[in-house]
């Protein structure tokens, strides 16, 4: 058996060698040609994984270990007979943990009170969902948008998009990017979407670059309104300059890049590698261990924003947006709240809010 697999996955080095020859690679390098010999393919959204790499070659199953699947031609899949999987909800602490981050952030910046803000969320999947609840502990109201959860579930806890958009001063966006059908996510954010914000609302997209038409973006004549927070960019990682100087936040889609969610994300694509080929892995251990944390404050926020500042982040593409790929690539180490143990809690009520997002 032969896997190729995209060398810039992390902790997945020795997992396959005792079962299989193993070939790591440069995600956007693969070709038809890597892939003549090879049963097994792993990779991240750098692979596009089309009919014309795939086809004439001995891939049967590809594990992509990112939450999103657009970079893979599922049509082509099925009609050939190759299996797929994704990671969904690998990251989903994570993201949860950036667009936390970047509200405090931005509170601060603003000097008002997450308190007093509604908060809506378009996407309420596994990311949405814990933003939501994040958001809820912070003390925010909240509105939720999700069309195909509201045709399965009701429209009793969904709002439409339009009310979403007129009630909430900040609106965050966790959808898989579709780009046609009646959930249709390409381009959502265009001029008509940024003419329908609340005055002076807070847009933050963490989901894909494509959702946000750029173009039209730049042109809005309301976008300097509106404090935006960029993670994901069309053209990535060749990025346009332009919607980074519009930006209050702009960061290298490294939302859902903590080691916890890189971690999730290689364990389940090799679970699924394995299950696939028939082997047994044995128990597949964490690489990562619990950091102390020491805060000395009574404030939700402050904990919060002491595992993650992603002011940090921001300052380093502003700097060097050229080495957009290279800043993801060599992302500094960031761990998930459930990585930090606390020895000394000033309130019990702190204690059980802190407890519920996972710290020690």
């Amino acid at each position: 058996m032969k896997i190729i697999i995209d060398d810039k996955i992390p902790f997945i080095r020795g997992i396959f060698e005792p079962h299989a020859e193993v070939a790591y690679l440069p995600g956007g390098d693969i070709t038809r040609d890597h892939l003549a010999d090879a049963e097994v393919l792993i990779v991240r959204t750098r692979t596009r994984c089309s009919r014309e790499l795939l086809s004439g070659t001995g891939i049967r199953f590809i594990a992509t270990a990112t939450i999103g699947f657009d970079h893979i031609d599922t049509r082509f899949c099925r009609e050939s007979g190759i299996g797929w999987t994704n990671a969904p909800g690998c990251n989903s602490g994570s993201v949860a943990q950036y667009i936390t981050s970047a509200l405090i952030a931005l509170s601060r910046q603003g000097n008002f009170h997450l308190q007093d803000k509604t908060l809506g969320i378009i996407g309420v999947g596994h990311v949405g969902s814990k933003v939501a609840q994040m958001a809820n502990l912070l003390g925010m109201k909240v509105i939720l948008n999700d069309p195909p959860r509201a045709r399965d579930e009701g429209t009793g806890k969904f709002a439409g998009l339009d009310e979403l958009l007129e009630l909430s001063d900040i609106v965050t966006i966790h959808v898989p990017l579709y780009r046609d059908g009646e959930d249709r996510t390409f381009h959502m954010v265009d001029g008509d979407f940024l003419a329908k914000l609340k005055p002076g609302a807070i847009l933050i997209n963490s989901s894909r670059g494509e959702v946000v038409h750029e173009s039209e973006l730049i042109l809005s004549p309301h976008i300097s309104d509106h404090p935006l927070v960029l993670d994901v960019w069309e053209n990535e990682p060749r990025i346009n300059e332009q919607p980074l100087g519009l930006a209050t936040i702009a960061t290298p889609h490294i939302a859902g890049y903590s080691a916890d969610g890189k971690w999730n994300a290689t364990r389940m694509v090799a679970t699924a590698a394995a299950n696939y080929l028939g082997i047994s892995l044995g128990e597949i251990t964490s690489p990562l261990g619990n950091l102390p944390l020491e805060v000395e404050s009574e404030s939700l926020e402050d904990y919060l924003y002491a595992t993650y500042d992603i002011l940090q982040d921001d300052q380093r593409l502003r700097l060097s947006p050229a080495t957009f790929e290279d800043q993801r690539n060599h992302y500094p180490i960031r761990r998930e709240y459930h990585a930090y143990q606390l020895n000394k809690i000033p309130n019990s009520l702190l204690g059980t809010n802190l407890k519920m997002l996972g710290f020690h």
